[in-house]
C-alpha cells in the first residue's frame, strides 16, 4: 500500500506547482498585451483574463482529485484491525507507530490483561506519547524502541488511544467473552 504521508505530500506539492505555473502567467504578462478598457467603461471594473485551457483543465482535475482523496480517506478507507494473540494469560498486540498507529483497532477479550506493545519509527512530536484516557495512560514512546503497555479491560466496550496531541487515534474494541467466542466460530 502506499504511504499516505507521501501521497498527501506529492499531491500538495504538485497544487503548489500548479498555482505557482498560472499565477506566473498572469503576473509575467507585459502591460501593454493586457486588455485595455474602452472609453465608455469605467477603470475601476474589473477586467476579465483569459487562461490558457491546459490551466483550466489541471485546475479541475486536481481540484477532483483532491475531493476524491477526501472522500476515500473519510469515508471509504477502513482501519487496520487485528485481534489479539492470548499467550499465557496477556492479550499482546505490537502497534507500528509510523505516521499513525497500525492496527488502529484492536480487539480484545474483556477481563484478561492486555499488552500493547509500540514501536515509534515517525520522528514527529505529536507521535512521541501515547494516551488512554480510558485507563489513565499517559507514556512516553522513545524512536525505535518497543514500549510496553499493560492494562486490564474490565467492561466490553471501545477504548480510543490517541496521540499527544490528540490528532492520531486508535481503539481498543473490548469484547465480552460470549462474543469472542462467536468470532473465533
Amino acid at each position: 500500500m502506499v504511504n499516505k504521508t507521501a501521497l498527501v505530500s506529492t499531491i500538495a506539492s504538485l497544487g503548489l506547482v500548479l498555482g505557482i505555473a498560472s499565477s506566473k502567467v498572469v503576473a509575467q504578462m507585459p502591460h501593454q498585451d493586457r486588455i485595455q478598457p474602452s472609453q465608455n467603461q469605467p477603470t475601476e471594473q474589473l477586467q476579465r483574463i483569459e487562461q490558457p485551457i491546459v490551466n483550466k483543465i489541471a485546475v479541475t482535475l486536481g481540484g477532483l482529485g483532491l475531493i476524491g482523496l477526501e472522500l476515500w480517506w473519510f469515508l471509504l478507507s477502513k482501519p487496520k484491525s487485528t485481534k489479539a494473540i492470548a499467550r499465557l494469560g496477556i492479550q499482546e498486540v505490537t502497534v507500528t507507530v509510523d505516521g499513525g498507529y497500525e492496527p488502529s483497532l484492536i480487539l480484545v477479550q474483556a477481563g484478561q490483561k492486555v499488552r500493547l506493545n509500540f514501536v515509534r519509527k515517525d520522528t514527529s512530536s505529536c507521535l512521541e506519547e501515547v494516551r488512554f484516557p480510558d485507563f489513565g495512560i499517559a507514556q512516553a514512546l522513545p524512536l525505535n524502541r518497543v514500549t510496553a503497555i499493560e492494562f486490564t479491560p474490565e467492561k466490553p466496550g471501545r477504548y480510543e488511544f490517541t496521540c499527544g496531541m490528540n490528532m492520531f487515534r486508535g481503539v481498543v474494541e473490548v469484547q465480552s467473552a460470549d462474543t469472542a467466542a462467536i468470532l473465533v466460530d
